[in-house]
């Protein structure tokens, strides 16, 4: 069993070059199902394994208090794991083929709106230490839609003034091209001018965001900066990094922006991703009407 899991571990980095959180992500589900294949079935060739004894190893999980959402994640990568060892002849029939995905309840994300939004940048004071730089990261979360880590490992290179576009690297290192607005472009300059210099060491890397000691600011150091800011802003919202993610995308929306393209700009390789957003405006429409009309 641990054989065939590292070769599918190596045939998910070269062949399918999926990323590395992937990888390690898969090879922990696989590896939990291996060890208690090991240790409750005396199981270790995936020629024995069946698919009353996947959906055990599953019911075992979910009493064991695993998320459904969690859960999924192990059912994929079951899948796909004896998908690989079918395609390879090391096994002659697909015990996971009839698998069915947990059904997980999807919540609604939680957004700002664009006063609330307004608030947090205004509140930012650039004539502070590192107040161009933290002005300059809220911006662009909250105009780009980027993710934290993308956030993080953007470069000076990848960053075109002229075009207002900057290149980011997302999930599955794929890479994709990014408008960004004037405010936030405005922010950078004054950040790149001003600030960034006086951050760069000996040994910088050209990440456009740097921390005090030079290096690339963290995804964590990332998270704090907002946290600090949103608590200053008098904000009584539990603001975070992903929540100016969903908050550029619902407000592209509500005015009036296509699906498509908010899909492109987001990196969602499904677009059923970025469906979730319709319902968001459409509970804001709702909210509004109810506030505004007589008979609501």
């Amino acid at each position: 069993m641990e054989d065939s899991i590292d070769a599918f571990i190596r045939f998910l980095a070269v062949e399918r070059g999926l990323s590395e959180n992937y990888q390690l992500s898969t090879q922990r589900s696989l590896g939990d199902f291996a060890h208690w294949c090991a240790s409750s079935k005396k199981i270790d060739n995936p020629r024995a394994v069946t698919l009353p004894i996947i959906s055990e190893y599953l019911g075992d999980r979910k009493h064991a208090g695993l998320s459904a959402s969690s859960i999924k994640v192990m059912v994929v990568a079951l899948k796909i794991f004896f998908r690989f060892l079918i395609a390879k002849r090391i096994v002659e029939r697909d015990p996971a083929e009839a698998l069915a995905l947990p059904r997980i309840e999807r919540y609604l994300p939680e957004t700002l709106n664009e006063l609330q939004v307004e608030q947090l940048l205004e509140s930012i004071d650039t004539k502070a230490v590192h107040g161009l730089r933290d002005r300059a990261i809220i911006e662009l979360l909250y105009a780009s839609g980027l993710r934290i880590s993308e956030l993080a490992n953007a470069r000076l290179e990848n960053f075109n003034f002229e075009e207002r576009i900057v290149r980011v690297t997302g999930k599955g290192n794929k890479t994709r091209l990014v408008p960004v607005g004037q405010k936030a472009c405005e922010a950078l300059a004054a950040y790149l001018s001003v600030e960034r210099p006086k951050l760069v060491k000996p040994r910088s890397g050209s990440e456009i965001f740097l921390s005090a000691r030079g290096s690339k600011l963290t995804t964590a150091r990332i998270w704090q900066i907002v946290k600090k800011h949103a608590q200053r802003s008098g904000l009584e919202k539990n603001v975070y990094p992903h929540l100016l993610r969903h908050s550029f995308a619902t407000h592209l929306l509500g005015n009036g922006a296509d699906l498509r393209i908010i899909q492109e700009m987001l990196g969602h390789a499904d677009i059923s991703t970025t469906q979730v957003y319709t319902h968001v405006d459409q509970q804001r429409l709702k909210a509004v009407h109810r506030q505004f009309h007589p008979r609501a």
